[in-house]
């Protein structure tokens, strides 16, 4: 059986870059050409419709850049298209990355009757200072005023994202941004440590960051505060209170399929293949980077394709699917990479022996210290 198979849209333009993002995004032009890229987008899709499959979409996350640039007018196109080309599961998640501007929030209503049902709103931080240093250029009363916003439309839910270790940043001021957010009442939050990129303007001029024991300290109690608010963590950075996961990227990481369409937009794809027994086939996709060789309607969208090589699915495989804290179940791994268990056993020797991970009869675990060391997990997964 194919995995599930979700889709992911990527619109590139911001108002303006920020210091820490390696994301393909864009600064937006005086006029962002919406309409001429949402048929594009469009056009895209309808190239890859032989990688369906007969699948229904699971899910679709808009992101960016700053999808919320776009018109609910627009992003209500560019949902029935889609719908119109590959039909909808029943309770298909459809999430829209948008910045918490007053300008807007005033379209999220019109996000929600377009036919988006999840916002995640990039907050970032509550604190001024620190938002200034990230680039950002909403304020923290916009912030909460988003949030207020989006918890009083009827979505299926909404997520918060915020970042710490900031530059200058302690470890009260940090805890003091976890507490504001967990009051904002999201659902789902998504606290991540930044890191420094190359090719970003932090990379080449570095800022100040907390130390290691500072760092500890802001996750180790954080952890304690969203698990005591009724927050689940289920991935490394994501935590989410009782059915609010976020269906979009468990897909991801359970090595489910997803097709990307826009600017640089990735795409993972199982396709049978033949032998005897019958095997599998995984590709990955990646269209053109640059919104004027995108449009460009005298280029095909694909920049590249290629297959991953079957010395690389186990890594590929875990290096997804160990995100996740739940179990790994050994029958999805056959079915997800067409490989033996005793593959992946073998694979895994050393993360077994040094008690990164438990090997059951049914499915593998990271213990408490193979998450601290997921790193090491999988640079012995390549190494091997």
């Amino acid at each position: 059986m194919l995995p599930p198979l979700s889709l992911y849209i990527h619109i590139p333009w911001c108002v303006q870059k920020c210091p820490y993002c390696d994301f393909n995004s864009h600064a937006q032009p005086e006029v962002i050409p919406e309409n001429v890229y949402i048929n594009c987008l469009l056009d895209d899709l309808r190239a890859d419709l032989n990688y369906v499959q007969q699948r229904p979409l699971q899910s679709i996350f808009i992101g960016g850049g700053t999808p919320s640039l776009f018109s609910a007018e627009g992003i209500a196109r560019l949902l029935k298209g889609v719908e119109a080309l590959i039909p909808f599961a029943p309770n298909i998640e459809i999430t829209l990355e948008a910045n918490p501007g007053t300008f807007e929030q005033e379209r999220f209503s019109g996000f929600l009757r377009a036919g988006v049902n999840r916002l995640s709103i990039g907050i970032q931080s509550l604190n001024s200072e620190h938002l200034k240093r990230l680039g950002r250029i909403h304020d923290p009363q916009q912030a909460q005023q988003a949030a207020a916003h989006a918890a009083n439309l009827p979505l299926t839910s909404f997520n918060l994202d915020l970042m710490h270790g900031l530059p200058n940043q302690s470890p009260e001021q940090a805890l003091a941004d976890l507490d504001g957010v967990i009051a904002l009442g999201a659902p789902h939050i998504s606290w991540y440590q930044l890191t420094i990129e190359p090719n970003t303007l932090f990379a080449s001029k570095p800022p100040t960051l907390p130390n290691d024991d500072d760092l500890w300290a802001i996750y180790e109690q954080g952890h304690e505060k969203l698990a005591a608010a009724g927050y689940q963590q289920y991935e490394v950075s994501a935590y989410g209170k009782k059915g609010h996961r976020g269906q979009h990227n468990v897909n991801y990481w359970r090595f489910g399929d997803y097709l990307g369409i826009g600017c640089g937009a990735h795409g993972k794809i199982t396709l049978p293949a033949a032998g005897d027994p019958p095997g599998l086939t995984i590709i990955r996709t990646e269209k053109i980077k640059h919104p004027r060789g995108y449009m460009d309607l005298t280029r095909n969208f694909l920049n590249r394709q290629w297959d991953v090589a079957a010395e690389e699915l186990c890594f590929e495989y875990f290096m997804n699917r160990l995100r996740l804290l739940e179990p790994v179940p050994k029958q999805e791994f056959v079915d997800r990479t067409g490989l033996s268990v005793g593959k992946a056993e073998s694979k895994l020797a050393a993360a077994i022996a040094n008690g990164f991970i438990t090997s059951e009869p049914e499915h593998w675990q990271t213990t408490e210290k193979g998450r601290l060391y997921l790193n090491q997990v999988l640079a012995d997964l390549l190494d091997d």
